[in-house]
Protein backbone atom coordinates (compact mmCIF):
# COMPACT_ATOMS: atom_id res chain seq x y z
CA UNK A 1 0.00 0.00 0.00
CA UNK A 2 1.40 3.38 -0.96
CA UNK A 3 1.27 6.14 1.70
CA UNK A 4 0.84 9.65 0.33
CA UNK A 5 1.79 12.53 2.66
CA UNK A 6 0.33 15.95 2.41
CA UNK A 7 2.62 18.87 1.61
CA UNK A 8 2.35 20.11 5.16
CA UNK A 9 3.20 16.68 6.50
CA UNK A 10 6.20 16.39 4.21
CA UNK A 11 7.56 19.71 5.46
CA UNK A 12 7.16 18.57 9.08
CA UNK A 13 8.97 15.29 8.51
CA UNK A 14 11.75 17.12 6.71
CA UNK A 15 12.20 19.53 9.60
CA UNK A 16 12.32 16.68 12.15
CA UNK A 17 14.84 14.81 10.05
CA UNK A 18 17.09 17.85 9.80
CA UNK A 19 16.83 18.38 13.55
CA UNK A 20 17.80 14.76 14.27
CA UNK A 21 20.75 15.02 11.92
CA UNK A 22 21.94 18.19 13.63
CA UNK A 23 21.58 16.59 17.05
CA UNK A 24 23.56 13.58 15.88
CA UNK A 25 26.28 15.80 14.49
CA UNK A 26 26.49 17.82 17.70
CA UNK A 27 26.62 14.67 19.84
CA UNK A 28 29.31 13.27 17.61
CA UNK A 29 31.32 16.45 17.84
CA UNK A 30 31.01 16.52 21.64
CA UNK A 31 32.15 12.91 21.81
CA UNK A 32 35.30 13.86 19.94
CA UNK A 33 36.26 16.64 22.38
CA UNK A 34 38.21 15.24 25.41
CA UNK A 35 37.07 16.21 28.90
CA UNK A 36 39.30 18.64 30.78
CA UNK A 37 40.01 18.73 34.51
CA UNK A 38 41.83 21.05 36.91
CA UNK A 39 44.84 19.93 38.94
CA UNK A 40 45.52 22.29 41.85
CA UNK A 41 48.95 21.91 43.46
CA UNK A 42 50.17 23.45 46.72
CA UNK A 43 53.24 23.05 48.93
CA UNK A 44 53.83 23.22 52.66
CA UNK A 45 56.73 25.18 54.14
CA UNK A 46 60.15 23.67 53.61
CA UNK A 47 60.09 22.96 49.89
CA UNK A 48 58.42 23.54 46.55
CA UNK A 49 56.87 21.67 43.66
CA UNK A 50 59.26 22.19 40.76
CA UNK A 51 57.21 20.22 38.22
CA UNK A 52 54.69 21.23 37.08
CA UNK A 53 54.78 23.95 39.72
CA UNK A 54 52.38 25.44 42.26
CA UNK A 55 48.98 26.63 41.08
CA UNK A 56 46.05 25.32 39.07
CA UNK A 57 46.67 23.53 35.78
CA UNK A 58 44.16 22.18 33.26
CA UNK A 59 44.73 18.81 31.60
CA UNK A 60 42.76 16.53 29.32
CA UNK A 61 41.36 13.38 30.86
CA UNK A 62 43.92 10.58 30.84
CA UNK A 63 46.94 12.88 30.83
CA UNK A 64 49.88 11.58 32.87
CA UNK A 65 51.53 14.47 34.73
CA UNK A 66 55.03 14.27 36.18
CA UNK A 67 55.29 15.52 39.78
CA UNK A 68 58.57 16.65 41.31
CA UNK A 69 58.75 17.98 44.89
CA UNK A 70 62.05 19.53 45.97
CA UNK A 71 62.82 20.12 49.67
CA UNK A 72 64.74 23.14 50.92
CA UNK A 73 68.05 22.68 52.73
CA UNK A 74 67.46 21.08 56.12
CA UNK A 75 64.05 19.73 55.11
CA UNK A 76 62.78 16.43 53.79
CA UNK A 77 59.86 15.47 51.57
CA UNK A 78 57.20 13.60 53.58
CA UNK A 79 54.37 12.69 51.20
CA UNK A 80 51.67 13.91 48.82
CA UNK A 81 48.34 14.55 50.48
CA UNK A 82 44.86 15.39 49.21
CA UNK A 83 43.32 13.84 46.08
CA UNK A 84 46.02 11.21 45.78
CA UNK A 85 44.03 8.28 44.42
CA UNK A 86 45.83 8.20 41.06
CA UNK A 87 49.31 9.17 42.29
CA UNK A 88 51.61 6.21 41.70
CA UNK A 89 53.58 6.62 44.97
CA UNK A 90 52.47 9.22 47.51
CA UNK A 91 55.73 8.79 49.45
CA UNK A 92 57.96 9.54 46.45
CA UNK A 93 59.00 13.12 45.76
CA UNK A 94 59.28 12.25 42.06
CA UNK A 95 56.20 10.42 40.81
CA UNK A 96 53.24 10.74 38.39
CA UNK A 97 49.52 11.42 38.61
CA UNK A 98 46.93 10.20 36.12
CA UNK A 99 44.24 12.83 35.47
CA UNK A 100 40.77 11.33 35.83
CA UNK A 101 38.97 14.20 37.52
CA UNK A 102 39.44 17.49 39.38
CA UNK A 103 42.26 17.02 41.91
CA UNK A 104 43.81 19.12 44.65
CA UNK A 105 47.12 17.89 46.10
CA UNK A 106 49.79 19.21 48.46
CA UNK A 107 53.47 18.35 48.74
CA UNK A 108 54.32 18.09 52.43
CA UNK A 109 57.78 18.70 53.87
CA UNK A 110 59.23 18.43 57.38
CA UNK A 111 62.38 19.78 58.95
CA UNK A 112 65.19 17.48 59.99
CA UNK A 113 65.77 17.95 63.71
CA UNK A 114 69.30 17.37 65.02
CA UNK A 115 69.56 15.02 67.98
CA UNK A 116 72.04 13.07 70.08
CA UNK A 117 71.72 9.63 71.69
CA UNK A 118 74.08 7.64 73.87
CA UNK A 119 74.54 3.89 73.84
CA UNK A 120 76.63 1.60 75.98
CA UNK A 121 79.99 2.97 74.93
CA UNK A 122 79.18 5.03 71.83
CA UNK A 123 77.45 8.30 70.97
CA UNK A 124 75.40 9.03 67.85
CA UNK A 125 74.22 12.30 66.37
CA UNK A 126 71.72 13.12 63.64
CA UNK A 127 72.61 16.20 61.63
CA UNK A 128 70.06 18.69 60.33
CA UNK A 129 70.53 17.30 56.81
CA UNK A 130 69.50 13.78 57.87
CA UNK A 131 73.00 12.30 57.90
CA UNK A 132 74.53 10.62 60.95
CA UNK A 133 77.81 10.77 62.86
CA UNK A 134 79.09 8.50 65.63
CA UNK A 135 82.05 8.14 67.98
CA UNK A 136 83.11 5.59 70.56
CA UNK A 137 83.28 1.84 70.60
CA UNK A 138 82.86 0.25 67.18
CA UNK A 139 83.46 -3.32 68.30
CA UNK A 140 80.44 -4.61 66.37
CA UNK A 141 80.16 -1.90 63.71
CA UNK A 142 77.69 0.16 65.73
CA UNK A 143 79.39 3.37 64.58
CA UNK A 144 79.38 2.45 60.86
CA UNK A 145 76.57 4.87 60.11
CA UNK A 146 78.42 7.37 57.95
CA UNK A 147 76.51 6.42 54.81
CA UNK A 148 73.05 6.73 56.35
CA UNK A 149 70.82 9.43 54.84
CA UNK A 150 67.26 10.70 55.31
CA UNK A 151 67.35 9.80 59.02
CA UNK A 152 64.68 11.30 61.29
CA UNK A 153 65.65 9.65 64.56
CA UNK A 154 68.32 7.36 66.00
CA UNK A 155 68.50 5.08 69.01
CA UNK A 156 71.53 3.41 70.58
CA UNK A 157 71.68 0.15 72.51
CA UNK A 158 74.59 -1.51 74.21
CA UNK A 159 76.41 -2.22 70.94
CA UNK A 160 73.92 -1.50 68.15
CA UNK A 161 72.52 1.61 66.52
CA UNK A 162 69.08 2.02 64.98
CA UNK A 163 68.01 4.67 62.48
CA UNK A 164 64.47 5.68 61.51
CA UNK A 165 64.28 6.94 57.93
CA UNK A 166 61.90 9.62 56.71
CA UNK A 167 59.92 7.05 54.71
CA UNK A 168 59.10 5.06 57.85
CA UNK A 169 61.59 2.26 57.25
CA UNK A 170 64.34 1.35 59.72
CA UNK A 171 68.03 0.51 59.45
CA UNK A 172 70.37 -0.92 62.08
CA UNK A 173 74.08 -1.60 62.53
CA UNK A 174 76.12 -3.39 65.16
CA UNK A 175 75.83 -6.42 67.36
CA UNK A 176 73.04 -8.75 66.23
CA UNK A 177 73.53 -11.60 68.67
CA UNK A 178 69.84 -11.60 69.61
CA UNK A 179 68.58 -10.42 66.20
CA UNK A 180 68.15 -6.91 67.57
CA UNK A 181 69.17 -5.52 64.17
CA UNK A 182 66.58 -7.52 62.19
CA UNK A 183 64.44 -4.49 61.36
CA UNK A 184 64.82 -4.52 57.58
CA UNK A 185 61.19 -5.46 57.02
CA UNK A 186 59.74 -2.79 59.30
CA UNK A 187 57.60 -0.14 57.59
CA UNK A 188 55.34 2.70 58.66
CA UNK A 189 57.43 3.35 61.80
CA UNK A 190 57.32 6.73 63.56
CA UNK A 191 59.55 6.19 66.64
CA UNK A 192 62.31 3.76 67.65
CA UNK A 193 64.12 2.80 70.85
CA UNK A 194 67.05 0.52 71.60
CA UNK A 195 67.65 -1.51 74.74
CA UNK A 196 70.59 -3.65 75.74
CA UNK A 197 69.91 -6.36 73.15
CA UNK A 198 66.47 -5.45 71.77
CA UNK A 199 64.86 -2.86 69.50
CA UNK A 200 61.37 -1.37 69.69
CA UNK A 201 59.35 0.63 67.17
CA UNK A 202 56.04 2.49 67.13
CA UNK A 203 53.91 2.28 63.99
CA UNK A 204 51.77 5.11 62.67
CA UNK A 205 48.66 3.36 64.01
CA UNK A 206 50.20 3.65 67.52
CA UNK A 207 50.87 -0.06 67.90
CA UNK A 208 54.33 -1.39 68.80
CA UNK A 209 56.75 -3.93 67.39
CA UNK A 210 59.95 -5.36 68.86
CA UNK A 211 62.81 -7.69 67.97
CA UNK A 212 65.80 -9.07 69.84
CA UNK A 213 66.35 -10.61 73.25
CA UNK A 214 63.05 -11.49 74.88
CA UNK A 215 64.39 -13.48 77.83
CA UNK A 216 62.47 -11.28 80.27
CA UNK A 217 59.49 -10.57 78.02
CA UNK A 218 60.82 -7.15 77.06
CA UNK A 219 59.62 -7.65 73.47
CA UNK A 220 56.05 -8.58 74.43
CA UNK A 221 54.54 -5.35 73.12
CA UNK A 222 52.23 -6.81 70.46
CA UNK A 223 49.08 -5.96 72.40
CA UNK A 224 50.00 -2.35 73.08
CA UNK A 225 47.81 0.35 71.51
CA UNK A 226 47.71 4.14 71.51
CA UNK A 227 51.49 4.35 72.09
CA UNK A 228 53.23 7.66 71.33
CA UNK A 229 56.72 7.07 72.76
CA UNK A 230 58.84 4.11 73.86
CA UNK A 231 62.00 3.66 75.92
CA UNK A 232 64.08 0.53 76.36
CA UNK A 233 66.29 -0.43 79.30
CA UNK A 234 68.53 -3.43 79.78
CA UNK A 235 65.72 -5.97 79.89
CA UNK A 236 62.53 -3.91 80.07
CA UNK A 237 60.47 -1.73 77.74
CA UNK A 238 58.26 1.21 78.65
CA UNK A 239 55.52 2.76 76.53
CA UNK A 240 53.84 6.15 76.89
CA UNK A 241 50.18 6.16 75.82
CA UNK A 242 48.35 9.08 74.25
CA UNK A 243 46.28 9.51 77.43
CA UNK A 244 49.57 10.13 79.29
CA UNK A 245 49.51 6.86 81.19
CA UNK A 246 52.40 4.39 81.01
CA UNK A 247 52.76 0.65 80.39
CA UNK A 248 55.81 -1.58 80.84
CA UNK A 249 56.93 -5.15 80.17
CA UNK A 250 60.04 -7.16 80.94
CA UNK A 251 62.34 -7.54 83.91
CA UNK A 252 60.83 -6.06 87.06
CA UNK A 253 63.36 -7.34 89.57
CA UNK A 254 64.01 -3.80 90.82
CA UNK A 255 60.46 -2.52 90.35
CA UNK A 256 61.41 -0.73 87.14
CA UNK A 257 58.10 -1.70 85.54
CA UNK A 258 55.90 -0.42 88.39
CA UNK A 259 54.48 2.46 86.37
CA UNK A 260 50.80 1.48 86.34
CA UNK A 261 49.76 4.36 88.58
CA UNK A 262 51.59 7.08 86.68
CA UNK A 263 49.43 9.79 85.14
CA UNK A 264 49.94 13.00 83.17
CA UNK A 265 53.30 11.83 81.80
CA UNK A 266 54.76 13.51 78.71
CA UNK A 267 58.08 11.62 78.35
CA UNK A 268 59.62 8.38 79.60
CA UNK A 269 63.24 7.26 79.74
CA UNK A 270 64.91 4.11 81.01
CA UNK A 271 68.21 3.31 82.66
CA UNK A 272 69.57 -0.18 83.04
CA UNK A 273 67.26 -1.00 85.96
CA UNK A 274 65.21 2.14 86.54
CA UNK A 275 62.51 4.15 84.76
CA UNK A 276 61.93 7.90 84.86
CA UNK A 277 58.87 9.87 83.80
CA UNK A 278 58.43 13.58 83.10
CA UNK A 279 55.07 15.09 84.01
CA UNK A 280 53.32 17.89 82.15
CA UNK A 281 53.91 20.30 85.05
CA UNK A 282 57.69 19.87 84.75
CA UNK A 283 58.09 17.57 87.73
CA UNK A 284 59.61 14.07 87.63
CA UNK A 285 58.74 10.60 88.94
CA UNK A 286 60.88 7.45 88.99
CA UNK A 287 60.85 3.77 89.98
CA UNK A 288 63.34 0.93 90.02
CA UNK A 289 66.88 0.46 91.24
CA UNK A 290 68.05 3.32 93.42
CA UNK A 291 71.26 1.85 94.81
CA UNK A 292 73.28 4.85 93.58
CA UNK A 293 70.60 7.37 94.51
CA UNK A 294 69.99 7.75 90.78
CA UNK A 295 66.49 8.99 91.43
CA UNK A 296 66.20 9.52 95.18
CA UNK A 297 65.69 13.27 94.90
CA UNK A 298 64.13 13.67 91.45
CA UNK A 299 60.71 14.37 92.92
CA UNK A 300 62.08 17.73 93.99
CA UNK A 301 62.97 18.72 90.43
CA UNK A 302 60.87 21.42 88.79
CA UNK A 303 60.72 23.24 85.45
CA UNK A 304 62.09 20.15 83.69
CA UNK A 305 61.60 19.78 79.91
CA UNK A 306 63.48 16.52 79.30
CA UNK A 307 64.93 13.61 81.27
CA UNK A 308 67.53 10.96 80.36
CA UNK A 309 68.66 7.87 82.24
CA UNK A 310 71.99 6.03 82.11
CA UNK A 311 73.05 2.85 83.83
CA UNK A 312 72.84 4.35 87.31
CA UNK A 313 72.44 8.08 86.81
CA UNK A 314 69.59 10.38 85.82
CA UNK A 315 69.86 13.69 83.97
CA UNK A 316 67.40 16.52 83.70
CA UNK A 317 67.21 19.49 81.33
CA UNK A 318 65.48 22.60 82.61
CA UNK A 319 63.50 25.09 80.55
CA UNK A 320 66.32 27.62 80.89
CA UNK A 321 68.82 25.33 79.11
CA UNK A 322 70.71 24.26 82.22
CA UNK A 323 71.36 20.65 83.21
CA UNK A 324 71.65 18.69 86.46
CA UNK A 325 72.24 15.02 87.24
CA UNK A 326 72.17 12.63 90.16
CA UNK A 327 73.32 9.08 90.83
CA UNK A 328 76.60 7.34 90.09
CA UNK A 329 79.43 9.76 89.30
CA UNK A 330 82.39 7.37 89.19
CA UNK A 331 83.40 8.56 85.69
CA UNK A 332 82.25 12.16 86.12
CA UNK A 333 79.04 11.56 84.15
CA UNK A 334 77.22 13.99 86.45
CA UNK A 335 79.61 16.91 85.89
CA UNK A 336 77.09 18.96 83.89
CA UNK A 337 76.35 21.85 86.23
CA UNK A 338 78.27 24.31 84.05
CA UNK A 339 76.40 23.42 80.86
CA UNK A 340 74.27 26.19 79.36
CA UNK A 341 72.11 26.74 76.29
CA UNK A 342 71.33 23.02 76.02
CA UNK A 343 68.41 21.82 73.85
CA UNK A 344 68.61 18.08 74.46
CA UNK A 345 70.36 15.58 76.75
CA UNK A 346 71.20 11.87 76.44
CA UNK A 347 72.69 9.36 78.86
CA UNK A 348 74.76 6.29 78.04
CA UNK A 349 75.90 3.60 80.40
CA UNK A 350 78.52 5.84 82.00
CA UNK A 351 78.52 9.10 80.04
CA UNK A 352 76.23 12.09 79.42
CA UNK A 353 75.81 14.09 76.21
CA UNK A 354 74.22 17.46 75.56
CA UNK A 355 73.13 19.11 72.30
CA UNK A 356 73.45 22.90 72.31
CA UNK A 357 71.08 25.22 70.47
CA UNK A 358 73.79 26.08 67.94
CA UNK A 359 74.12 22.41 66.92
CA UNK A 360 77.34 21.71 68.76
CA UNK A 361 77.64 18.99 71.38
CA UNK A 362 79.25 18.50 74.79
CA UNK A 363 79.88 15.31 76.74
CA UNK A 364 81.28 14.14 80.09
CA UNK A 365 81.95 10.76 81.68
CA UNK A 366 83.72 7.57 80.70
CA UNK A 367 85.94 8.30 77.70
CA UNK A 368 89.34 6.69 78.33
CA UNK A 369 88.87 3.46 76.40
CA UNK A 370 86.49 4.24 73.53
CA UNK A 371 86.31 8.03 73.10
CA UNK A 372 82.52 8.19 73.30
CA UNK A 373 82.74 11.74 74.66
CA UNK A 374 84.81 13.11 71.77
CA UNK A 375 82.03 15.22 70.28
CA UNK A 376 83.69 18.62 70.54
CA UNK A 377 84.04 18.95 66.77
CA UNK A 378 80.45 18.02 66.00
CA UNK A 379 78.26 20.55 64.22
CA UNK A 380 74.83 19.03 63.71
CA UNK A 381 73.45 22.10 61.95
CA UNK A 382 75.80 22.39 58.96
Amino acid sequence: MKIILSSRRRHYVARVSIFLVVVALVVGMVGCVPLSYDLTIASSAGGSVTAPGVGTFTYDEGTVVNLVATPDAGYQFVKWRGSVGTIVNVNDATTIINIRGHYSITANFAQYIPMVVAGGYHTVGVKADGTVVAVGSNSSGQCDVGNWTDIDQVAAGDAHTVGLKSDGTVVAMGLNSSEQCDVGNWTDIIRVAAGHFHTVGIKSDRTAVAVGDNSSGQCDVDTWTDIVQVAAGKNHTVGLKDDRTVVAVGDNSSGQCDVDTWEDITQVTTGRYHTVGLKSDGTVVAVGDNSYCQWCNVEGWTDVVQVAAGTAHTVRLKDNGTVAAMGNNYYGQREVSDWEDIDQVAAGWYHTVGLKSDGTAVAVGDNDTYGQCEVDDWDLIP
